[in-house]
């Protein structure tokens, strides 16, 4: 699953000094009940006192990042702002900031080692979403550089595509949105300097394929109610002005005089800054890096002894070429023509979610709870455009809703393309892609975590932790027998680990230590195996984003680090299940914090 970066969130500040008093009167009342004269002379459950309080706040927390952020709110399945677009201008930035700094202060009204585990980390994970709404407004300042920024398209489409209410309620709420879209994009021309090229071209093709949500899909939208004639005419009015407002953006864009742009580069401190807030990992960038350059070397090493082994099996007649990666990639191609009929692809990953589910039970690895199905579908058309396969898993305000595993339809393509395409995702690596979406990858850890009672870790779901358990289950599932140790499943596996390795070293690499296009191609190509279309695309995402593509591998590391280390501690009493079950209770928090939490409880078990 791909986790997409979205702009950072915050409250609005309050709107007068009356209301800042009343809060911060209603912080002190919270610490008066618990420390005041009524004080337990039972320290334990004086600790215990503090909890509801911060769950107090936490609700007041949520409630108005909600009314600050109602395309956030809507994403998550809060859907009462939904008519509500908020404008990108200085005044909403310096709100933001005033009270990202006034709920910093009212943290610190809380003795973090007064709280229970649950809300220790949700506390970290709010603190760090404060912090990282300053940094992101007074040091990195994207909505100066990245016009990327600045795309309404998304948003509105959600309103027309998903059923969560009768597509009148949704329609009134379209309208009344599209009020402030003209606004908004006179904003976004007010707080562009200087941007990158390529952050420009970007926002030109997103807000150009963007432009039919209004143009067609709403029109069409509106001829399925029963709307008075006048209404429907005032609904399309406006529909048109938004279309105006978008191609003028994108005129705006094109004619802007920039002849020396801004480098889409972070650079060293501005990376390794966003790496702290977005990861949240017991690793800087740089070690996570180095890491990534040993684990590189380390695959190459087992690759080349499985493919030297299977050189006779696949190709017998074959002269061995001297150069270890070459030798490598020639086995891969060969046993990559082991794949499903492009017809075949959905029925393919439907016959395996249940292997997989049995074989987890057999091995008694994690429980898998029957009460929630994975329903394996088509990739619905308004998803459709690349072939592949992702996971819809309900939000946190829908927790007993179906999760989707969305299947990609190869209907249309040529030969020669399907045949490219089921190559990289042949018989063996499916597999492991089910895995990794699937079972016990995305959607298990999912589940897990809508259980968890807070709704911090759900909204502020850390990345890092959310892939690196699905990479992390890949290799665990195959440790444990899956796949008979056959040496093909153990090369394919080493191959797709490669990708998730090489994530890592490209972005940082790029971001950090200026490599050129020309060697990031080289590490793809030659290094990873990859297709050649398919390193020209990481290229361009690595251009536009950063630090996410450390997800991955940062994640993984720390999960599989984090569960040697265990191995060590408790030798003959390690639980595989036991650890899984423990770590995935803590919802989708940071490593770190989980990593942390759990020693503590074991060091507390052990005394």
């Amino acid at each position: 699953m791909c986790v997409n970066q979205s702009r950072i969130f915050t409250f609005i500040l309050l709107k007068n000094k009356v209301m800042k008093k009343i809060f911060f009167a209603t912080i002190a009342s919270f610490l008066l009940f618990s420390c005041g004269s009524e004080k337990q002379s039972d320290e334990k459950k004086a600790v215990a006192d503090m909890n509801p309080q911060f769950d107090k706040y936490k609700e007041w927390f949520i409630e108005n990042l909600w009314k600050t952020y109602p395309g956030w709110a809507s994403s998550m399945g809060f859907h009462k702002y939904d008519s509500v677009l908020v404008i990108p201008n200085n005044e909403t930035r310096i709100k933001e900031i005033s009270f990202a700094n006034v709920n910093l202060d009212s943290l610190k009204s809380f003795d973090i080692e007064s709280l229970s585990d649950n809300n220790k980390t949700d506390y970290y994970m709010i603190e760090n979403q404060l912090k990282s709404i300053i940094w992101s407004i007074n040091e990195q300042k994207s909505f100066e550089w990245n016009p990327s920024d600045y795309n309404v398209s998304g948003a509105f489409a959600d309103m027309l595509y998903n059923n969560y209410d009768s597509i009148d309620v949704r329609l009134r709420n379209f309208y009344l949105k599209m009020a402030n879209v003209t606004a908004y994009y006179e904003a976004a021309k007010t707080n562009i300097k200087n941007p990158t090229a390529e952050h420009t071209q970007l926002a030109i093709d997103q807000n150009l394929g963007g432009i039919s949500v209004f143009e067609k899909d709403f029109h069409d939208a509106l001829n399925k109610v029963h709307f008075g004639e006048h209404e429907k005419q005032m609904m399309e009015v406006r529909a048109q002005e938004c279309v105006a407002s978008i191609k003028n953006f994108v005129e705006w864009l094109k004619k802007i005089d920039n002849k020396t742009p801004r480098s889409f580069r972070l650079g060293k401190e501005l990376y390794a800054k966003k790496f702290e807030l977005d990861i949240q990992s017991g690793y800087s960038a740089e070690q996570v890096y180095e890491k990534a350059i040993a684990h590189k070397k380390d695959l190459h090493e087992k690759m080349f002894n499985l493919a030297n082994q299977l050189w006779e099996k696949y190709l017998p007649a074959e002269k061995k070429p001297a150069d270890k990666l070459l030798l490598i990639k020639q086995v891969i191609d060969k046993i990559s023509e082991k794949h499903c009929k492009p017809e075949e692809f959905q029925s393919t990953i439907e016959k395996q979610i249940p292997e997989l589910v049995e074989y987890i039970k057999k091995k008694d690895l994690i429980y898998i709870d029957p009460s929630k199905p994975l329903v394996v579908r088509k990739e619905p058309d308004y998803m459709a455009g690349v072939a592949g396969a992702s996971i819809s898993a309900p939000g946190p305000y829908d927790k007993n809703g179906n999760t989707y595993y969305n299947v990609g339809s190869l209907n249309g393509w040529d030969k020669e393309k399907a045949e490219s395409y089921l190559r990289e995702y042949n018989h063996y690596i499916l597999q492991i892609l089910n895995i990794h979406e699937a079972i016990p990858g995305h959607y298990t850890q999912l589940v897990y975590s809508n259980q968890s009672p807070s709704l911090i870790k759900s909204i502020f779901g850390n990345g890092a932790m959310i892939e690196g358990w699905a990479v992390y289950t890949e290799r665990m599932m195959l440790e444990s027998g899956y796949g008979n140790d056959e040496n093909e499943m153990w090369l394919m596996y080493y191959k797709w680990n490669l990708r998730t390795t090489c994530n890592t070293i490209l972005d940082y690499s790029v971001h950090v230590k200026e490599m050129s296009k020309e060697d990031a191609l080289h590490l793809l190509v030659n290094e990873a195996f990859q297709q050649k279309a398919e390193a020209e695309g990481k290229w361009k995402r690595v251009s536009v984003t950063q630090v996410q593509l450390c997800s991955y591998f940062t994640g993984y590391s720390e999960i599989y680090d984090f569960r040697e280390e265990l191995k060590q501690q408790q030798r003959e009493n390690f639980n595989l299940k036991a650890f899984h079950e423990k770590f995935l209770s803590y919802g989708s928090a940071p490593v770190m914090y989980i990593r942390n939490l759990m020693l503590k409880e074991l060091k507390q078990s052990a005394n």
